[in-house]
C-alpha cells in the first residue's frame, strides 16, 4: 500500500496558513484566558531545593550537522537569560512560550536542529526543546501541575548515552505548542537554569522545605510492529514518597502512555 501524503505536505502553503491561525489563537488566549502569567524573576535564590537535573549540551544525533549543535547552545543561553529565576506564585501559571518569547534571527537565535514533520530539519531557534525537556523532568519531581505538555510522535534517533526514560520531555513550538506549568499549591516555587561548559543544568527550589519527594521511572518499555511500521511504546509513572518515615509510599500514579514511530534501523533498537 502507497504511504499517504499528508495535504499540507502537498501544499505548504496550507501548513503555514494553519500554523498562523494556532499562533493567533494562543496570543488571544494568553489576553483572556483568565490565567495569572509568571512575571517576576528573583537572582536570589528560594532556600529549598526541590529538585536538580542535567543534560549534555552537545550529543551524537544520527548523523546531524554538528554545526546546528553549537548553534542550539547559542541557542539556549537566550533562553537560560530569559528564564532563569522565574518566581512561580500560588495560582500562577508559568508558560515557556510566553516567557521566551518567538525565536528570531533578530533576537540572537542561530539555526539548530528541530523536529517537524517527522524530520530532523535546521530550523530558527532549533534545539531550545532541550530546556523544556529540562524542565518537564525537574516538574514531574514537583508539586507543580504540568497543565500543558507536547511530545513528538515519532522517535528519530537511537539512544546515544539516554539517561531519561523515553518519551519523558516536552517539545515546544512558537507558540502554539507550549510547555505550561500550573502551581495549585500554597507554596511559591523558582526555577532556576544555568549552562556550564558541556551541560544544560537546572533546578526548582520552594520557599518551605518539603516532607516528600517524588521518584519517576517507566514501565512496559518496548518496541511493537504495526502494518510493517515501528513503534517505541512506554508508560510512565510517579510515586510520592514520605522523606521523614522511612521512605513510606504516599502515591502511585500513573503519568503518560508513550507511543511514537520508530524513524531509524531496527538493528538499531
Amino acid at each position: 500500500m502507497p504511504s499517504r501524503t499528508l495535504l499540507s505536505q502537498r501544499h505548504p502553503w496550507l501548513y503555514a496558513v494553519s500554523v498562523w491561525e494556532k499562533q493567533f489563537r494562543r496570543k488571544l488566549s494568553w489576553q483572556y484566558d483568565g490565567k495569572s502569567y509568571t512575571q517576576f524573576r528573583s537572582a536570589e535564590k528560594l532556600p529549598f531545593r526541590v529538585k536538580k537535573h542535567q543534560s549534555k549540551l552537545i550529543r551524537k544525533l544520527g548523523d546531524s550537522d554538528m554545526q546546528l549543535q553549537r548553534n542550539k547552545v547559542e541557542n539556549l543561553k537566550i533562553v537560560v537569560e530569559l528564564v532563569n529565576g522565574i518566581i512561580i506564585r500560588p495560582g500562577d501559571t508559568f508558560s515557556f512560550c510566553k516567557t521566551v518569547g518567538r525565536p528570531t534571527t533578530k533576537r540572537g537565535f542561530k539555526h539548530g536542529m528541530e523536529l517537524s514533520l517527522g524530520k530532523a530539519r535546521p530550523g530558527i531557534g532549533g534545539g531550545i526543546c532541550q530546556s523544556s525537556n529540562l524542565l518537564h523532568w525537574l516538574a514531574l519531581h514537583s508539586p507543580l501541575t504540568v497543565s500543558e505538555r507536547h511530545h513528538h510522535s515519532f522517535d528519530p534517533f537511537p539512544d546515544d548515552g539516554r539517561v531519561l526514560p523515553y518519551a519523558s520531555g516536552a517539545t515546544v513550538f512558537y507558540n502554539y505548542r507550549d510547555f505550561q506549568l500550573t502551581n495549585h499549591t500554597t507554596w511559591t516555587f523558582q526555577i532556576n537554569l544555568w549552562l556550564t561548559d558541556k551541560l544544560l543544568e537546572g533546578e526548582i527550589r520552594v520557599d518551605q522545605e518539603l516532607d516528600f519527594a517524588y521518584h519517576v521511572f517507566e514501565r512496559n518499555h518496548r518496541f511493537v510492529c504495526e502494518e510493517n511500521q515501528w513503534f517505541r511504546c512506554n508508560e510512565l509513572w510517579r510515586k510520592k514518597i514520605a522523606k521523614f518515615r522511612g521512605g513510606a509510599l504516599i502515591e502511585e500514579e500513573h503519568l503518560y502512555s508513550n507511543k511514537g514511530k520508530v524513524m531509524y534501523s531496527r538493528s538499531a533498537f
